[in-house]
């Protein structure tokens, strides 16, 4: 699984990037998390409001801060998980 955080590296997006990190770890499945700070690739998305959740090419959530118990919600939904 590819979980990518775009933004331009605000307390928001690191909070996100950290979020994800605790439960990718906790769901012990094999995923990256990558941060992007890069407004072209950002622009060719569509994105307007960061920090942006993006999962295997797809958005999932823009302009929020989940919980690592909510991101374990969303990474165990994922089809590459089950």
């Amino acid at each position: 699984m590819q979980i990518r955080v775009f933004g331009p590296g605000c307390y928001r997006c690191e909070a996100l990037a950290e979020n994800a990190r605790l439960a990718v770890a906790k769901l012990e499945i094999d995923a990256t998390v990558e941060e992007v700070h890069d407004l072209l690739q950002m622009v060719a998305l569509g994105i307007i409001t960061t920090p942006t959740l993006v999962v295997d090419g797809r958005v999932v959530m823009s302009g929020e801060v989940p919980s690592v118990e909510e991101l374990q919600e969303i990474f165990g939904r994922s089809p590459v998980t089950a």
